[in-house]
């Protein structure tokens, strides 16, 4: 530096101590100009005094000498100290040339300018308010500063900042917020923890609001929460727990639909393995789950984001517990958000939707207990997928049904999918559909569909893999006859890998189950019990794809053997005839039914008692067993028992079915041997006896008209008179047709008992005919 240079007032002394390298000689530099600052305060000379920080700022502490800087810097700071409470007035020429000396390469230098910048700020107070944002740019770089010293005397300035601002209410938020957007983004363990001490800080103070502002960091708070330090993420989740908690007190206030798109990324990671990214999803689906049952129906336009990032989690194992739960809480919460409303046209509520709907009432977290277990999913953030709004502000909350349909849709094809969540989509195909029905048409329900109907078709074929396995033989199964032969389960080609085993201590007239097949049947006929809506709707579906995948005798033999031990005789009646109609018209069947319409072996005979037995729970279903295998007299005999039983309307109705199957291709061969009356008299009377029971009905008329085509029917009596009737049926398979038909009765007399019991009669009428 130039000694001979005019640098007055300041005096040649002073100029030479604040250049010397020494830090006492500077010190006492400092001193001087203190004392100088102050007289001209006492004179009110405020162009001296600028004219000294002027000089002090580019003679020395941007001078190219570095002991030059140095005396600069201490020299500033006795300016302010001298100025006082004044000091507010020079504080931009007197921060500025500090703020520059902390890009120092010199971490000494870098050091003095803190301790420079403390004493201004500490005398200035509340007057830096107004430059807070340079002083907060400035003390988050050196806040990373790799010297020990530096650091030390940052954390000083930066809790005194801290006292500043918490003391004051004219803290200039708006204008802080866009910096600490950008500052958020750091990748620095030691700026991050700068900058999360702050917001902890603005967030305890009660005049500042950060919770207006706090979409534009909401994100950077997630990204800091996945910091590798324990120590930052520790007081991360502090500084999201204070958030939560002011959330749930003021929900009327928050920005929901502003933060949803956040938390669905969040809630999706896109690196399992590590532990970081398991608590950043936690802690998003919480705010998620928290996010809807405070927000209602806000939520509804985000909702398949939503569900993109929580079906997944659905499907965790106890490895993720918490995750897995909250996501359930998340899925039941917007499920229930879904109401008959959503499927409203818009001009219809047109008027009504003038004006901002009003949040749904908080929700409470209900079924969050619906434990998931299963393999957990892999979702990253290439599968990322949310909704955007037209506005922010949206007057009219929309489903977003269309969005939701494809995110139900991509999880029904993708094969990684796991159990839990192609069943929570199936809930939600359903809810959709019982809520929706309208809008839910105008969507790619065929595709969906037959998507649903894929997914039905896998499971049944991994359940037939299992039950087909030969690791689950057993030689224990119910028993329906009493004959010595035995059988094997018969398994279609391809449906399983291995060959079948032959258990020979397996019940008789029951095919040697595999353990797990016989379980499945079990509950499969309990899942049906308890639902009947699905043995309606979807019931013979379910039955003719399992009797593709596994022989149809191994299910109808199974399925007879455990009704004849059902309890509900209503649900036994209501089975068999399901059975009956599919084994009568179902192409599925058409082996099943050829082996069982001759009886010309041991194994079909014993499987027609089989059914028969079980067959008895409903009278109709039981005589067209006995057309389909040609017992025409045993049908003729149960016909005649049909007297003493209670005709009801539902009983008419069935014999109608019956007389309607009669006349298709079915029983064609049934039809041709009314051609011959001298070998099927009793199939004649057998039909004469369904046309007794029939009203004069279509299906009487149907039938009449069938028996008007008999050749010459008087026949009938003579042939039973005068010659044995022929079977066309080898010895062998002779059965006690006597022993069935007390089967029978009993059977009957078990449903007339518990029919009487219901409609409480103790007395068991005649006849009761109910049209």
């Amino acid at each position: 530096m130039n000694t001979e240079k005019d640098f007055s007032p300041l005096t040649p002394n002073i100029v030479r101590a604040l250049n010397d390298k020494l830090y006492e000689k500077r010190k006492v530099a400092a001193l001087e100009i203190e004392k100088l600052v102050r007289e001209f305060v006492a004179q009110n000379n405020s162009t001296q005094i600028r004219h000294v920080i002027q000089i002090l700022a580019s003679e020395f502490a941007l001078s190219q000498h570095p002991h030059s800087r140095k005396g600069g810097l201490i020299g500033l700071a006795a300016c302010s100290i001298a100025l006082g409470k004044d000091s507010g007035l020079y504080l931009k020429e007197l921060i500025e040339p500090v703020l520059t000396c902390f890009n120092d390469s010199d971490s000494r230098l870098r050091y003095y300018a803190c301790e420079a910048l403390y004493n201004i700020v500490k005398v200035a107070r509340g007057a830096v308010l107004p430059h807070f944002n340079v002083l907060f740019d400035g003390l988050s770089k050196l806040a990373a500063d790799p010297d020990p010293n530096v650091k030390s005397g940052s954390e000083l300035l930066d809790r005194l900042l801290k006292d500043i601002v918490t003391e004051s209410n004219k803290f200039d938020l708006v204008a802080f917020v866009p910096l600490l957007r950008e500052r958020i983004y750091s990748n620095n363990q030691y700026a991050r923890q700068f900058i999360i001490s702050w917001i902890l800080v603005l967030e305890s103070v009660p005049d500042i609001n950060l919770l207006d502002y706090l979409p534009e960091i909401l994100d950077g708070l997630f990204q800091i929460l996945g910091d590798s330090s324990k120590e930052i993420r520790r007081t991360c989740e502090v500084v999201l727990g204070e958030f939560l908690k002011e959330i749930k007190k003021t929900p009327s206030s928050v920005k929901f639909a502003e933060m949803a798109n956040i938390l669905v990324i969040h809630c999706q990671v896109s690196d399992e393995s590590k532990l970081t990214n398991d608590l950043i999803q936690l802690t998003a689906m919480t705010w998620m789950r928290e996010f809807i049952q405070l927000a209602g129906r806000v939520v509804l336009p985000y909702s398949s984001g939503i569900l993109t990032a929580v079906l997944p989690c659905l499907s965790y194992d106890d490895r993720k517990k918490s995750t897995k739960e909250a996501a359930s809480a998340c899925n039941h919460s917007l499920m229930k958000l879904v109401t008959p409303e959503d499927d409203e046209d818009e001009e219809e509520t047109g008027s009504s939707d003038s004006q901002p709907r009003e949040d749904s009432p908080p929700k409470t977290e209900g079924d969050t207990n619906d434990m998931l277990n299963a393999s957990q999913e892999s979702v990253g953030f290439s599968n990322i997928c949310f909704f955007t709004p037209t506005s922010a502000d949206r007057s009219q909350v929309t489903l977003d049904l269309d969005g939701i349909v494809q995110v139900l849709d991509r999880h029904l094809h993708d094969s990684s999918t796991g159990m839990m969540t192609r069943i929570a989509v199936l809930k939600w195909l359903y809810h959709l559909y019982i809520k929706t029905p309208r809008k839910v048409v105008f969507t790619k329900v065929t595709n969906l569909t037959l998507s649903i109907i894929q997914v039905i078709l896998k499971d049944l074929e991994v359940l037939a893999e299992i039950a087909s396995s030969p690791a689950g033989q057993t030689d224990s199964s119910g028993s329906c006859d009493n004959s010595d032969s035995k059988l094997e389960l018969q398994v279609p080609d391809g449906a399983k890998a291995g060959p079948q085993t032959v258990v020979g201590d397996a019940s008789p007239s029951t095919p040697s189950m595999n353990s797990y097949f016989y379980k499945f049947m079990i509950n499969l006929l309990k899942r049906f019990c308890l639902e009947r809506k699905l043995l309606e709707n979807r019931g013979a579906f379910i039955i003719r794809q399992l009797c593709l995948l596994l022989h149809a005798e191994n299910i109808f033999h199974s399925m007879a053997d455990i009704l004849l031990k059902e309890e509900d005789l209503k649900f036994a009646s209501t089975m068999v005839q399901t059975l009956n109609t599919i084994l009568l018209t179902s192409a599925e069947l058409f082996q099943l039914r050829n082996q069982l319409k001759d009886l010309r072996t041991q194994e079909s005979c014993a499987l027609f008692c089989c059914l028969y037995r079980s067959w008895c729970h409903n009278p109709v279903a039981t005589v067209s067993l006995c057309f389909l295998t040609q017992n025409y007299r045993h049908a003729y005999d149960l016909i005649q028992k049909f007297g003493d039983l209670e005709v009801t309307v539902d009983f008419l109705m069935e014999v109608d079915k019956l007389v309607q199957l009669i006349e298709s291709p079915i029983f064609t061969y049934l039809r041709l041997q009314l051609l011959d009356v001298e070998n099927n008299p009793y199939l004649i009377k057998a039909l004469y006896g369904l046309l007794m029971l029939l009203p004069q009905s279509q299906a009487f008329q149907l039938l009449s008209h069938r028996l008007r085509c008999v050749p010459n029917p008087e026949l009938m009596r003579t042939y039973i008179e005068s010659k044995p009737v022929g079977t066309k049926r080898p010895a062998y398979t002779h059965m006690d047709y006597n022993d069935l038909l007390q089967h029978f009765d009993r059977v009957q007399s078990k449903h007339l008992e518990v029919r009487h019991q219901r409609s409480g009669r103790a007395d068991h009428p005649d006849r009761k005919l109910v049209l």
